[in-house]
């Protein structure tokens, strides 16, 4: 479905991804984590064609570069960035006919009353504008409209980033529906509930991706995962930090 082959990406003289390799394949879900600055969300904009990049990106057969933003759209490559970004002034019912419309008669697994089944809580707020809505409200129109848009492969960036736990859960509980019928590329800070999710994961640290494996696997070296994204991890001795640079395969 998709395939990174040495990929960088660069502003001015800053290397925000440095020569990565990434697949994601039909029935997937790829979770790509890392601290802030990785490289991450610079990631799926070049996949998406939201940014120049070198090396190769292919989806479904065709180089991204030459399909750019819409005709990715239009062949399924749909991505809901980081921050949402409803139309504010357009209701929720508003924002779902703005995905249908971008299908543009392609297939769909979902129509507007399979993504009011899938998120519950939206039906009532079926004619309140965008900008009425709670943070966790909009995230579920914004993915909501990318599946009425028809995804063939889904690029999720940061969709818990602001959430309460509660909302979270809600929100992955959904996620786990859509993976069953929709391959995702996710990026996440939330890295318990991605593991959850995802089938594989990859690390990524200053542009480069340092770890990749298994949601079992990764899960069973939780201390060195930690490590590379800076968290505190449970020692014998207690809770310490370890620093990037202590840490070695």
């Amino acid at each position: 479905m998709l395939a990174l082959r040495n990929v960088e990406v660069s502003y001015g003289a800053v290397e925000a991804v440095r020569g990565i390799d990434l697949d994601v394949n039909d029935g997937e879900v790829v979770a790509l984590i890392g601290p802030n600055g990785a490289g991450k969300t610079s990631t799926l904009n070049a996949i998406s064609g939201l940014v120049g990049y070198r090396g190769s990106i292919v989806f479904d057969g065709v180089e991204a570069r030459r399909l750019g933003v819409q005709a990715g759209a239009r062949r399924g490559l749909i991505q809901v960035p980081e921050g949402r970004h409803v139309f504010a002034t357009l209701t929720v019912q508003e924002n779902l006919q703005v995905g249908e419309t971008a299908r543009r008669g392609r297939p769909s697994d979902y129509g507007i009353d399979d993504v009011y089944d899938l998120f519950p809580a939206l039906r009532p707020l079926r004619d309140r504008d965008g900008w009425a809505l709670s943070g966790g409200e909009q995230q579920m129109v914004a993915i909501a409209r990318a599946l009425v848009a028809g995804p063939r492969l889904l690029l999720l960036d940061e969709p818990s980033l602001g959430l309460a736990p509660l909302v979270t859960k809600s929100l992955f509980a959904a996620l786990r529906e859509i993976a069953t019928r929709t391959p995702i590329l996710l990026v996440e800070q939330n890295t318990a509930m991605a593991f959850r999710l995802c089938t594989r994961a990859c690390v990524m640290v200053a542009g480069r991706i340092v770890l990749t494996g298994t949601a079992a696997e990764l899960r069973d070296r939780s201390a060195l995962v930690a490590s590379y994204l800076g968290e505190e991890v449970t020692t014998a001795e207690g809770r310490e930090a370890l620093p990037i640079a202590e840490v070695s395969e």
